[in-house]
């Protein structure tokens, strides 16, 4: 009888900087057994997902991306103290080979932490590209860990890297010993007199060596705590030996640079001076102030010519024959039950989440091509070229990242702004986000300028997302000039280097997306479209006579001055809860004899007012799950209520304005 062989449960930590590929190696070996997640009391994203390899359980945390085990933000300090605090089993380093010097720098720390470390040296083909030769047998020899050359995105080295992780784990603590940085004997017993002050108690639950070693290097989290635990004679003295040598912070951190070249200068070979790089070539295009911008505009204009000329016939056929055929299928098959329930099967679910599900395939070309511009490394492209602009709203370079992640989500724009260091800049951005079209608003566009204006769509869509962008900037230069006032920083950012996109990657990505909007569709927005349904069948099934018609009814003469009826304003309002719900509400409300919602928006919308309808639509007031991030991060309702009453009112103005004006001009 054969024995079961019993099963193995490890922890694994990916770490590395930004860029280097840390999150592709996540997702790859991963796949779609992935939990996302916030930090504990941070609102930082955390990544945890399963590897299974036979009797393996590989338990996967993706850290945030950080540069050094120094706690200078909230993702370093999630970062370091994970790998001290809950010391996963292996410690895997994603490097990037490209820019091993700078990456390197975080390895010199991690050898003095973790006693399972992997180096994990991504990008060897681009470092390739680049004009340098790497020698990974190399470094892993000069350091004595093991380095494992990968080539993520092409899927290549990750089957090498999980069966060194397990070889890694099986190895005994402490059988090889890590070449660890040579401090010297004036470094070494400064350290050590620290570390003579403290006990396990006090730094518990960090090292007390490491701990010593941060206090020297002026860590404020860990001064704060040993202060905190210190008894006062014993911290009086710590402090002012601390204070006698303020020179060790530069000394450690110098002795760590030598170290790092040593490394580089055996395991890497530079390009000839005069080489010009394959990103820098691309570069000088892409990142040029105004050819830079025209590309960022092509490149948006091909997003939407992919959604329109593949999305919306998919979206068509499904309308047909998912929605139309679904309601004809429960009228003409269920006429035996009870009117009211037959509604709320037809025009309830089907015309009205239904009707939302038919947007994925829209959903699915943004969100790939979405994830193709990030893994080919153009988003922080995209980000540097848009950066003058942000300076005309008194903002911090960084701000550009959250706002360009804002097109997919406003919710992880607003909490990405946790990379800004400025309080102010950070405030500002945050009341910016809800501007930018997100992937809801989009798929809302998509449809009604594809019911009105045919072939002329894709630049009507083109023309509303420029508008929104420029009302931006509009409202980012009063509230910078009236509102929060102050003086902006420069953008300093490393540009990722190009390279070919993985389609696994690709898809995965996608997958989780559109996940995440399916489950909004069978929870927020199913609750929606149930209420609206119920609000427009009391009290006696004649929607006309219905209450949602008669609020609708209270506020259509707001809508008047925009060209819209009672039912357009309701759905509108619909949105606040998600903003794919204005298309839900539209066909429960015009979808109740089986015409297509296209055709029923043209015969109650003349241009002038789909106009208008698609400048409030990208205008209107933040979704109640942006309003909650918003609250989440400025700490009270303050700027939360201000940024709802601020668009509010800027989108009734803008959108009466575009309609007078189309109106008047017989548009």
């Amino acid at each position: 009888m054969l024995e079961k062989t019993e099963e193995k449960s490890i922890v694994v930590a990916l770490a590395g900087a930004p860029n280097v590929g840390k999150s592709t190696v996540f997702n790859l070996l991963t796949g779609l057994s992935q939990h996302v997640g916030n930090w504990p009391g941070k609102t930082i994203e955390q990544k945890t997902g399963v590897l299974r390899r036979g009797n393996w359980n590989i338990n996967i945390v993706d850290l945030p991306g950080t540069y050094s085990l120094t706690a200078n933000s909230a993702e370093e300090q999630i970062a370091r103290d994970y790998l001290v605090k809950d010391n996963p089993d292996v410690v895997v380093a994603v490097l990037n080979a490209a820019s091993l010097e700078r990456n390197l720098y975080l390895v010199a720390e991690l050898i003095e932490l973790s006693p399972r470390l992997i180096i994990a040296l991504n990008m060897i083909d681009v470092a390739h590209q680049q004009g340098m030769k790497i020698d990974p047998e190399a470094l892993a020899s000069v350091l004595n860990v093991p380095v494992v050359p990968v080539i993520a995105n092409k899927n290549k080295g990750l089957k090498e890297l999980v069966e060194q992780i397990m070889l890694e784990y099986d190895r005994p603590v402490g059988s090889r010993e890590v070449k660890h940085i040579e401090y010297g004997s004036e470094i070494k017993d400064t350290i050590d007199h620290v570390a003579g002050l403290l006990t396990p108690e006090i730094t518990a639950p960090y090292p007390q060596h490491w701990t010593a070693m941060k206090l020297l290097e002026g860590d404020d989290q860990i001064n704060k705590l040993i202060r905190k635990r210190c008894p006062a004679d014993r911290w009086g003295i710590l402090d002012d030996f601390l204070g006698d040598n303020e020179s060790a912070a530069v000394d450690i951190a110098t002795l760590r640079f030598e170290w790092v070249e040593k490394m580089v200068a055996v395991a890497q070979e530079k390009p000839h001076i005069g080489w010009v790089s394959f990103s820098e070539r691309i570069d000088r295009a892409a990142t040029h102030p105004i050819i830079g911008l025209l590309i960022l505009i092509g490149i948006l204009g091909l997003i939407f010519w992919l959604v329109y000329s593949l999305g919306i016939p998919i979206q068509k056929f499904l309308e047909v024959n998912l929605i139309e055929k679904g309601r004809a299928l429960v009228y003409g098959n269920l006429s035996f039950m009870p009117i009211w329930f037959q509604s709320f099967l037809a025009d309830g679910l089907l015309s009205g989440v239904g009707t939302v599900l038919t947007f994925i395939p829209i959903l699915f070309f943004f969100f790939a091509a979405w994830a193709a511009m990030e893994d080919i490394g153009y988003t922080a492209r995209a980000a540097f070229v848009t950066d003058r602009f942000m300076h005309l709203l008194g903002l911090h370079g960084k701000s550009c990242l959250p706002l360009v992640l804002g097109f997919g989500c406003n919710v992880p724009a607003v909490l990405g702004t946790r990379i800004i260091d400025s309080p102010r800049a950070r405030l500002l951005t945050i009341l910016l986000t809800p501007l930018v079209p997100c992937s809801g608003r989009m798929a809302v566009i998509a449809i009604v300028a594809a019911a009105f204006f045919g072939s002329q769509a894709v630049l009507v869509s083109i023309g509303i997302i420029i508008f929104s962008l420029l009302m931006l900037v509009l409202v980012g230069i009063i509230l910078n000039r009236f509102v929060i006032r102050g003086e902006s920083g420069a953008l300093i950012m490393e540009l990722p280097l190009y390279h070919v996109p993985d389609a696994r990657l690709i898809g995965i990505v996608t997958w989780q997306n559109i996940l995440a909007f399916i489950k909004r569709a069978g929870t927020i927005i199913l609750a929606v479209s149930l209420v609206v349904w119920l609000l427009s069948v009391i009290p006696n099934g004649n929607i006309n006579d219905s209450i949602l018609a008669q609020f609708g009814k209270m506020i259509e003469p707001v809508g008047r001055l925009m060209g819209l009826n009672w039912q357009m304003m309701v759905a509108l309002l619909s949105s606040f809860v998600a903003k794919e719900n204005t298309i839900a509400t539209l066909a429960i409300l015009l979808g109740g004899n089986g015409t297509d919602l296209s055709q029923q928006l043209k015969q109650i919308l003349t241009p002038a007012a789909a106009l208008s309808f698609l400048v409030f639509q990208v205008l209107f007031i933040p979704c109640v799950a942006t309003v909650a991030a918003i609250k989440q991060e400025t700490g009270g309702w303050r700027w939360p209520l201000f940024s709802v009453a601020f668009q509010f009112v800027v989108s009734f103005v803008m959108a009466i304005l575009i309609y007078q004006i189309a109106h008047l001009t017989g548009f």
